[in-house]
């Protein structure tokens, strides 16, 4: 068994397997040994650290790596991709997505999303973090999959029967830091360079950079390739120090369309940034860096002001007037534009002629919207079921591509809380503290926030699944499955051109202009008159005009 390493720092590696400790020899700034054995970790200055690329953590990060093959019967040699322009994404975690919190008992969750409508699952992350719960981002161990979830054949699994089913797998990977406990990779060499609001991050830019990118990169080209997964999302891109010349982003896009062609199907970049800059998303060839897609945060704001009326925060200024209408049309809400919260101005326009919709995700609800709030209160919990309903309409008809947060498909009445498990309780009380301390700047009593650490507020936020044949629960899902399957029947609704997409505001009245379809949406308290034509799915109960708190679309007779 060949055992290798990075490690430029120490002046000494060895490598402990099962329990006995074997020299590695130099080669440059790397070490290698042959050694036969199963669990092994890698020991600088008489401390064992587990392997930096590690594919597998049977007893947690702290611990030893265990050797892992690629060696997974897969059943997928059939499948050939899903490309993202007229897709649907469905957001899920897999610890709160079933009672269980497994890949296998998601994996008897996949036809309820096929029946929706959905064409991709998007996976919050699954690489090993500290704890047994978590929402993911807090990884150290970026290649192993975590093993309360079903370790690596697990995900295997669950990728497969995906496939089977026309799902395309979107995997959430984290490379703008790391978590707080069992982030060891400094101890091999200068993997860090300063930190961010979330932990250390990582030198791409500076001295002996080279192979921390390459790091980034392997493992990215692992979940496509040695997993199957057919996309990755990047969590907030906007962290990512690099001023270099060729953008690590730039670079992951150009080694992944090079996959792409090797393996014969599309491959999927999609970044949450807090940029407002199209430049992610424009091809190479335009100067851009070639990811795929981004998420569209200023929609959701827009969308949460016209829904709830909420303005502290960030979403003060998402209620200036015609900021909805606005922000549908052009994308961006700020281009360029003063962000009272940022207290600069912020972001750039839009080219809607050259850039596709698709390009840009647009979603009602999160896990970050979500869960980053006090008491982790869905929408339901302030919204009516006719407001709910018209944000799906809008969502769903619109250029962008649509995203759905676990469980709003059927007005979950589960919040989707945060929470953690460090094993360390110094760093449990703070993580807990820190929490509520944020929140109380906010107005929220302290005890008004669940306490991260307690298994209570994971449990509080696990999925019903019994709630959804009950009342508005059902209707509610009927809804969005008919309006994902109109949206796929008439693709006048997927159509992602934005120079051809207008919308018309009257009040609290919205019509999304689709080629010959309108959809109008009334957020008012009013009924308003619907325009001529054959009504193909509304929302409303007066048959000649559109109650409030209603949507309808309209094909043009």
């Amino acid at each position: 068994m060949s055992f290798s390493v990075w490690a430029p720092t120490p002046e000494s590696v060895h490598v402990r397997v099962d329990g006995f400790d074997h020299e590695m020899k130099r080669d440059g700034d790397w070490w290698r040994a042959e050694v036969e054995g199963t669990d092994y970790a890698f020991v600088i200055d008489g401390k064992a650290y587990p392997d930096p690329r590690s594919l597998w953590q049977p007893n947690g990060v702290h611990e030893a790596s265990r050797v892992y093959t690629h060696d997974f019967e897969w059943n997928d040699s059939g499948w050939t991709g899903r490309a993202l322009p007229g897709g649907v994404i469905y957001e899920l975690h897999i610890g709160t997505f079933t009672p269980e919190g497994t890949f296998d008992a998601a994996i008897g969750k996949l036809d309820h999303l096929v029946d929706l409508g959905i064409t991709f699952v998007e996976v919050m992350p699954v690489n090993s973090f500290d704890g047994v719960e978590g929402w993911g981002y807090d990884g150290v161990l970026w290649g192993a999959v975590h093993s309360p979830y079903g370790g690596p054949d697990g995900f295997k699994r669950f990728v497969d029967a995906c496939h089977a089913r026309g799902l395309a797998v979107l995997l959430d990977v984290v490379y703008n830091h790391l978590g707080p406990s069992g982030a060891y990779l400094d101890k091999f060499g200068p993997y860090f360079a300063g930190r961010n609001d979330w932990g250390p991050g990582l030198n791409l830019d500076g001295p002996n950079s080279d192979e921390v990118r390459r790091y980034v990169i392997d493992n990215a080209l692992q979940w496509l390739g040695d997993f199957h997964v057919d996309g990755l999302r990047l969590d907030a891109v906007h962290a990512l120090a690099d001023r270099r010349a060729v953008h690590l982003l730039e670079e992951l896009a150009a080694e992944v369309d090079a996959l792409s062609a090797r393996v014969g199907r599309p491959l999927t970049l999609i970044a949450e940034s807090d940029l407002n800059d199209a430049k992610l998303v424009t091809a190479r060839e335009g100067g851009g860096f070639g990811l795929h897609a981004q998420w569209s945060d200023d929609l959701h704001h827009c969308l949460h002001v016209a829904l709830t009326g909420e303005t502290f925060g960030y979403y003060a200024d998402f209620a200036a007037p015609g900021a909805l209408k606005n922000t549908l049309e052009k994308v961006f809400f700020h281009a360029g534009t003063w962000s009272s919260f940022r207290e600069k101005h912020h972001g750039k326009p839009v080219d809607t002629a050259l850039i596709p919709g698709h390009r840009f995700l647009a979603y009602t609800q999160n896990h970050d919207q979500i869960g980053n709030r006090a008491t982790g209160d869905r929408l339901p919990a302030t919204v009516s079921t006719g407001k709910l309903l018209c944000a799906a309409a809008i969502v769903l008809c619109s250029p962008y591509t649509p995203m759905i947060f676990m469980g709003e498909e059927w007005a979950a009445s589960t919040p989707w809380q945060f929470f953690a498990s460090f094993p360390d309780p110094q760093l449990a009380e703070a993580v807990r503290t820190g929490r509520r301390r944020e929140f109380s700047r906010h107005g929220w009593g302290e005890s008004d926030v669940p306490d991260p650490m307690s298994p209570q507020t994971v449990e509080n936020s696990r999925l019903k699944w019994d709630e959804l044949a009950e009342g508005d629960h059902a209707s509610v899902l009927e809804t969005y499955k008919a309006l994902i399957a109109l949206r796929r029947s008439h693709p006048e609704l997927a159509d992602p051109r934005l120079h051809r997409f207008v919308v018309e505001q009257d009040g609290e009245c919205l019509v999304l202009h689709r080629g010959t379809l309108r959809v109008v949406v009334n957020l008012g308290t009013t009924p308003v008159p619907l325009p001529q034509g054959d009504v193909l799915l509304t929302s409303s109960t007066i048959p000649s005009s559109l109650s409030p708190e209603s949507f309808a679309v309209v094909a043009s007779t």
